[in-house]
């Protein structure tokens, strides 16, 4: 890697943190085509180094949110335990089972583009107070995050691009979805970028991540997440609500177009 990519990583990864730290998301998801089609990284290394990014950004934002208190709860705790288990057993299935990203690409579109529409929809026309569903119960989002965990283990996104939409859809505060999914995103991250490292020892090929892009990166998302983070209290709850459904929304276009060319 150039060092002009090295500053082209530095810069991308903080527009993107600076931008979705406030809702709970990594910004891995958009790190993802920018790696495939501008950095040319190889699959399936494109993915540890989606998870190396978060490694580094990740403290960034978390450290802004404990300051404010906001980890304290039960719920950072559910996602950890739902996704570590399963972000090793998404990194075996990467590795092993499906190398390609074309039916993430195609499974991310479908499943973020209506997500995102609903909860722009929602926020803009919420419903009335007797039909508000309750927050999911605990077991419902420790079986959420482990599922969650496998996808992110495949594809290196984290999950909080995942889990902040459907728990904030749920009826779920973004104010308490935020720093929670950020945690479990840097915990998996963690887990699923030692799990690669490992797996490339074993196995041949392009496995292991990007020692220097993956870095530079999160050293971008490490700046830009602190920011967002600590302008998220400033932000208010319908605000955010719908940054979260166009993220989505973003998320899910992109990859449909990305999956049909």
């Amino acid at each position: 890697m150039t060092w002009e990519s090295g500053v082209a990583g530095l810069a991308v990864g903080m527009l993107i943190a600076a931008v979705t730290a406030p809702v709970g998301v990594s910004g891995a998801l958009f790190l993802l085509p920018v790696q495939l089609s501008i950095f040319a990284v190889p699959n399936p290394a494109v993915t540890p180094t989606n998870l190396l990014y978060n490694v580094v950004a990740g403290p960034g934002a978390l450290l802004r949110y404990r300051r404010d208190g906001a980890l304290a709860g039960p719920l950072a705790r559910r996602l950890v335990l739902g996704t570590l288990p399963g972000v090793v057993l998404g990194a075996a299935v990467r590795v092993f089972v499906l190398p390609g990203p074309h039916v993430f690409r195609l499974l991310v579109a479908a499943l973020m583009l209506p997500l995102g529409i609903w909860l722009i929809t929602r926020t803009l026309r919420p419903a009335p107070p007797a039909g508000r569903r309750p927050e999911p119960r605990p077991r419902t989002v420790t079986g959420l995050a482990l599922a969650v965990g496998v996808v992110g283990g495949i594809y290196g996104i984290g999950g909080g691009s995942i889990l902040g939409p459907i728990l904030v859809g749920r009826g779920v505060p973004v104010a308490k979805v935020a720093p929670a999914a950020l945690a479990s995103t840097f915990a998996t991250s963690l887990v699923g970028a030692s799990t690669y490292a490992l797996l490339s020892l074993a196995h041949p090929g392009s496995v292991a991540p990007d020692w220097l892009l993956g870095p530079a990166c999160g050293l971008g998302g490490l700046i830009g997440g602190y920011l967002g983070a600590r302008l998220q209290p400033r932000l208010s709850e319908t605000f955010l609500r719908l940054l979260l459904g166009t993220l989505a929304t973003a998320v899910g276009t992109l990859y449909a177009i990305d999956a049909l060319h």
